[in-house]
């Protein structure tokens, strides 16, 4: 497990989980909000972050995690592991105002950034029945010479870090 893709909904663990994993690995972590969006919240252009995604999927290892689905291609095609986060709505929504809770607005570093508007919330509450079944094509469709690794909760997704963990000792 050299290049980690980490995909699923906002919410669901995956900054916490690629944070944790890149110390296991011993890899470089981005965090794809971090790349797309500037201090004052101003989107990188599609095509520079697309090109942005290309230099860090050249590197021999790491671990990235963010959905941003235009560009997912991009990460499953170098990758050697996909973690999807398929954790329910509540848990996503928990994850949102927890987050939120813990570290307010803005840009924390470390892979916080938060910004709970409207729209996020739509998308959350969507993203199992109309965003999922995307992902999951784009899985099959790009990342098929890939283990993929579905992780159903947090406690879950505890779990399989502790089974990494092992492994790497």
């Amino acid at each position: 497990m050299n290049k980690v893709a980490i995909v699923g909904c906002s919410g669901s663990g995956k900054s916490h989980l690629a944070r944790e994993l890149g110390a296991l690995l011993d890899a470089p972590v981005s965090h794809l909000d971090a790349v797309f969006y500037d201090d004052e919240w101003n989107e990188l252009p599609k095509e520079k972050f697309a090109q942005a995604q290309q230099e860090l999927v050249a590197a021999p290892n790491w671990v990235i995690d963010g959905n941003y689905n235009s560009t997912l291609p991009i990460r499953l095609a170098a990758c050697d592991t996909v973690v999807l986060m398929d954790v329910s709505t509540a848990a996503c929504l928990w994850g949102l105002v927890s987050r939120q809770l813990r570290h307010g607005s803005g840009h924390k570093g470390n892979g916080v950034h938060n910004r709970i508007h409207w729209g996020l919330i739509k998308y959350v509450l969507g993203y199992r029945r109309s965003m999922r079944p995307r992902v999951l094509a784009k899985i099959h469709e790009h990342g098929g010479h890939a283990d993929v690794v579905l992780l159903t909760s947090r406690r879950h997704a505890r779990r399989w870090l502790q089974q990494v963990a092992a492994e790497q000792s």
